[in-house]
C-alpha cells in the first residue's frame, strides 16, 4: 500500500487548505469540505439606480444559478394612501400623481373617476375633458413605455437606446409642461374634468411629436431588433407563461406578451375608449423578447389614439362639469411664482358679490361633500390594471383610498420568472415586468 507524499488537507487560520496535484475537484473536497454542497446567499440592492427605484432582491445562488429570489419591498413609502385622509376630495390628486411618477396622469385620472363615481356624475364629464385625459394618458404611456425601453435597454448594456428614450422622453414631457406647467406630478385631472384647456402651442407641439416619433421607433428596431447581444439576453429569457400570469394577477404588456389581449381600454372601456380606433398588440413568447416587441406595438397604437383624440379637440368646449359646487374654480396662468391662477380670475372671485367670494373659499378650504359609499374603478396603466377602491362616509375628505398597483402585483412574479435561471437573467427579467417602486411602495 502506497501513501501520498502529499497531505490531502489541513487546517489553518483561513480555514481548511486543499494540496491538490491532479484530479477532478469535486472527487477531491467531497465528503472533507463541509461547506462544499452549501449555497451563498447575494443581496441585489437596495439601490436605485438598476432597479427602477429602491428595491431589495435576496438571492439564494448555487454557482450562477438562482436557486431562490425574495422580493424586499417599502423602501419609498411615503404614506400617500393615507395623507389623503387628511386632504379635501380634490387635494387628493396632488398626492396620488406621485406615486407612480412614470405615469402620473394615470393615477391622476383612475382617482377622478372614481370620486365622480361617488358623486354620481361620470355622465356629466364633458365630452371634451374625456377627449383630454385620453391625448394626456397616451402621451403618458409612451414616454411611461420610453424610460422603460431606455432603462432596460442599460441594464442589458445597450447605452445609445438609453440616450435615445429619454431623448424622445423629454419631448412629450415639454408638453405636458405646456399644457400643465409641469413636466411630472401635475394635478391636472380632477374630480369633474381638468385644471385647464389644451392650449394651441400645445397642439403644434403634438402634431410634430406625431409626425417624429413613427420614424424614432424604426430606428430603436434598427438598433436592436437584429442585434445578436440584444437577442441573446431577450429571447427566452425570464419566461411566464399566460397560466402563470393569471394565477399571479400579472396584468398589463407582460400578460400580453404571454398571449392573453387582456386590456381593460377594450374589455371594460372608460373615458370613450370603444369610440376609438386602435388595436390590442399582442406575443406568444412571453420572455423579455415579447414584452420588448408589445412595449413598441403599444407605442404605435398610443400614436394612433393621440392622433384621434387631437382631431376630435378641434370642436371647442368646456372642460369641466358645470355644477359650480364642484367645478374648482381655476382659470391658471403662469406668473413669475409658476402656475396658479391669474390675476384677473382673482379680480374677477374678488369683486362679484360677499357670497362668491364666501362660496369660493368655501369650495377650495373645505371642498364638496362625497356621499356615503364605495367604489372600484380600474384602468390600464402603462404597466397593467391600475385600481381605485375609494370609499367615502359622506364628508368631505375620502376615508379611505386604496390603490391596486400593477407594480406591487406584477414584482411576486419574479421568483417564478428567475429560479433556476442565470443571476444576469434576474436583471433582464426583474426589467421586463417594469416595476415603478413608488408605485409599489405607495
Amino acid at each position: 500500500m502506497t501513501t501520498s507524499n502529499y497531505a490531502t488537507e489541513r487546517e489553518t487560520a483561513e480555514g481548511k487548505v486543499f494540496t491538490v496535484t491532479g484530479g477532478d475537484w469535486d472527487q477531491v473536497v467531497s465528503g472533507t469540505d463541509p461547506i462544499n454542497d452549501e449555497r451563498i446567499v447575494v443581496n441585489m440592492g437596495p439601490q436605485h439606480p438598476s432597479t427602477h427605484g429602491v428595491l431589495r432582491l435576496i438571492l439564494e445562488l448555487e454557482g450562477e444559478t438562482v436557486r431562490e429570489v425574495r422580493s424586499v419591498v417599502g423602501y419609498l413609502h411615503t404614506g400617500i394612501e393615507k395623507n389623503l385622509e387628511y386632504r379635501n376630495w380634490v387635494q387628493g390628486s396632488t398626492f396620488v400623481t406621485r406615486m407612480d411618477y412614470l405615469s402620473p396622469l394615470f393615477n391622476e385620472t383612475a382617482y377622478a373617476l372614481a370620486v365622480e363615481k361617488l358623486l354620481g356624475i361620470t355622465d356629466d364629464i364633458t365630452e371634451r375633458a374625456t377627449t383630454i385625459r385620453v391625448l394626456m394618458m397616451e402621451l403618458n404611456r409612451i414616454s411611461s413605455h420610453l424610460v422603460w425601453l431606455a432603462t432596460t435597454g442599460m441594464e442589458l448594456g445597450a447605452i445609445s437606446i438609453m440616450l435615445y428614450g429619454f431623448r424622445e422622453r423629454e419631448y412629450i414631457l415639454d408638453i405636458f409642461e405646456t399644457i400643465t406647467g409641469l413636466r411630472m406630478n401635475h394635478a391636472y385631472v380632477r374630480p369633474g374634468g381638468v385644471a385647464q384647456d389644451v392650449p394651441d402651442d400645445a397642439i403644434v407641439k403634438i402634431r410634430k411629436f406625431l409626425k417624429m416619433m413613427p420614424k424614432k421607433l424604426k430606428e430603436y428596431e434598427d438598433l436592436l431588433s437584429g442585434q445578436p447581444i440584444w437577442t441573446e439576453r431577450t429571447k427566452n429569457v425570464a419566461v411566464l407563461d399566460v397560466t402563470a400570469c393569471v394565477a399571479l394577477g400579472v396584468t398589463g404588456p407582460v400578460l400580453r406578451s404571454a398571449g392573453l389581449a387582456w386590456d381593460l381600454r377594450k374589455t371594460m372601456p372608460y373615458c370613450g375608449y370603444e369610440t376609438y380606433e386602435f388595436d390590442v398588440p399582442t406575443h406568444t413568447d412571453g420572455d423579455v423578447w415579447g414584452r420588448y416587441l408589445v412595449r413598441l406595438a403599444e407605442i404605435r397604437e398610443s400614436l394612433k389614439l393621440v392622433e384621434q383624440a387631437v382631431d376630435r379637440l378641434a370642436k371647442p368646449g368646456p372642460v369641466m362639469v358645470s355644477d359650480k359646487k364642484i367645478a374648482w374654480p381655476a382659470q391658471l396662468a403662469i406668473g413669475v411664482d409658476g402656475m396658479g391662477n391669474s390675476l384677473e380670475h382673482v379680480a374677477k372671485i374678488m369683486g362679484q358679490s360677499m357670497e362668491s367670494l364666501i362660496h369660493h373659499f368655501k369650495l377650495v378650504t373645505e371642498g364638496f361633500r362625497v356621499p356615503p359609499g364605495q367604489v372600484y374603478v380600474g384602468i390600464e396603466s402603462p404597466r397593467g390594471e391600475l385600481g381605485v377602491h375609494a370609499v367615502s362616509d359622506g364628508g368631505t375628505r375620502p376615508y379611505r383610498v386604496h390603490y391596486r398597483e400593477p407594480s406591487f402585483v406584477n414584482l411576486q412574479a419574479l421568483p417564478a420568472m428567475a429560479e433556476g435561471g442565470l443571476i444576469a437573467d434576474v436583471i433582464a427579467g426583474g426589467a421586463s415586468l417594469d416595476p415603478v417602486m413608488g408605485g409599489c411602495d405607495r
